[in-house]
């Protein structure tokens, strides 16, 4: 599959793997694959996220969220209120876990950052994401994975890139308004 992608999408994928080793994470996830993304400049990614506002301040309440969430241990803010609505204060179960273990014990990341050796391996969501990008790209006639597919397929999923995006006007649907003037429908796969 990565023989399709465009040189944009392979290198989302290779600061993917940056992001998650900066982070001593364990695995490369869908939110550094967002977090790569964010990190685009002059690709048609890049262009589809300025088009609908998603720029300066905006990328970085973007990179907050993602943070965020990591914390409350990959729970999306619709878990967290879900968990609310049963009595369970996430908010409290977190800041009890980080007084004993410290910030950010619930992400999965590792605070050594220098354990890892060799490569990353790609989490569930983010290969989900990979294969979605290509579904998309067939969905819309394109022979090479781009990185607008790559955002494409996460705002088709459901977890924290497309919860945060949303949040912030960052939809499938306005996605391919932006990218393809709304004329085809790509499907998520």
């Amino acid at each position: 599959m990565f023989e399709r992608f465009t040189k944009d999408a392979r290198d989302v994928v290779r600061t993917a793997v940056e992001h998650a080793e900066q982070a001593g994470a364990p695995s490369v996830e869908a939110e550094h694959i967002l977090l790569a993304l964010l990190d685009r400049e002059g690709s048609r990614a890049s262009f589809a996220l300025t088009s609908l506002g998603v720029t300066g301040e905006r990328r970085e309440s973007v990179r907050e969220a993602v943070a965020e969430a990591r914390r409350r241990a990959g729970l999306s803010q619709s878990e967290t209120d879900a968990l609310a609505g049963l009595g369970i204060d996430v908010s409290e179960i977190v800041a009890r876990v980080e007084a004993v273990h410290g910030v950010g014990a619930m992400s999965g990341d590792r605070g050594d950052k220098g354990w890892w050796s060799g490569r990353r391996s790609f989490g569930r969501g983010a290969k989900q994401i990979l294969e979605t990008s290509l579904h998309t790209a067939v969905a819309q006639g394109d022979r090479h994975i781009g990185d607008e597919h790559i955002l494409l397929a996460l705002t088709a999923r459901p977890g924290i890139p497309a919860e945060v995006l949303a949040d912030r006007g960052v939809t499938h649907e306005s996605l391919i308004r932006v990218l393809f003037g709304g004329g085809g429908e790509a499907k998520a796969g």
